[in-house]
């Protein structure tokens, strides 16, 4: 299992696989680098490099829940990419991954190639932040991976046509099982820190997606997303007419990636990378 060392003496799991340009796979608030296994059959003669992040699947938890922050795990990142000898790489970025994308683009455009955001933009919608709220920092109710992966599938707002098996695989990567039930993959003190940012005043994110200019661009998002709106990704689209934009059908917040439309604007835009 590959680790490393991040400036302030945390190890952080990474996984480093394949050959060819570059790309930095930044996952989901909860997630972990299983959040791009459905995917990476599907992009080939690539570098594909993986991280999760501090006090998620197999990174060092963190005494100061305060650093469960974009900017630090923005650091993080580029700490990784300077432990790889990566000077230069193109990210695709899952929800938080998307957002540390924009942060990175903000900070330090010149280690930037290209960013694909899989449903997330500038405007987070209240909706899908109450629906996070609900289970973020708690270990689910059910006892075994089985009656897991069937709740995923009755709670999981729009999802359609999902078959059961992919809801199981769901469960086990993002559940542990042990004697006293299933526990979640990260911090459950990661609640803390976003419930601290939701009292803050929500920034202003547009000119963090305006910071993307120049770069080869796609966003994905899920037809029946309660997270990335159908008005902001249009407006996403105005701002950048050159963006590859598709909508998942069937899916909520976040598709799969291994979607046929995932994956023609994916191969798109990794033909566009330089």
């Amino acid at each position: 299992m590959a680790r490393f060392k991040a400036s302030d003496g945390l190890w952080l799991h990474y996984t480093d696989e394949g050959e060819g340009r570059p790309v930095l796979c930044l996952a989901g608030l909860t997630r972990t680098t299983a959040d791009f296994d459905y995917v990476t059959p599907h992009l080939r003669n690539l570098r594909l490099i993986k991280m999760d992040y501090r006090g998620r699947g197999y990174s060092d938890w963190d005494q100061n829940w305060q650093n469960y922050a974009l900017p630090v795990e923005c650091r993080d990142a580029l700490e990784l990419l300077d432990h790889l000898q990566v000077e230069k790489t193109a990210i695709i970025g899952t929800s938080r991954g998307g957002l540390n994308a924009m942060g990175l683009a903000m900070g330090a455009k010149d280690r930037l190639t290209g960013v694909a955001l899989n449903d997330i933009g500038p405007v987070i919608e209240a909706e899908g932040l109450k629906f996070i709220s609900g289970y973020l920092g708690r270990n689910p109710s059910a006892k075994t991976h089985a009656d897991a992966a069937h709740i995923l599938a009755q709670n999981s707002p729009g999802f359609i046509d999902v078959p059961q098996n992919r809801w199981l695989e769901e469960a086990y990567k993002h559940f542990r099982e042990t004697d006293d039930g299933l526990e979640i993959t990260y911090d459950p003190k990661l609640r803390n820190a976003v419930e601290a940012l939701g009292a803050q005043a929500a920034p202003d994110l547009w000119p963090y997606f305006d910071a993307l200019e120049g770069l080869p661009l796609a966003c994905i998002r899920g037809e029946n997303s309660n997270l990335l709106s159908a008005e902001t990704f249009l407006e996403m689209g105005r701002r950048r007419p050159d963006m590859i934009s598709v909508t998942v059908p069937g899916r909520g917040h976040i598709p799969f990636l291994d979607e046929p439309e995932s994956v023609a604007a994916l191969q798109t835009w990794i033909e566009a990378l330089p």
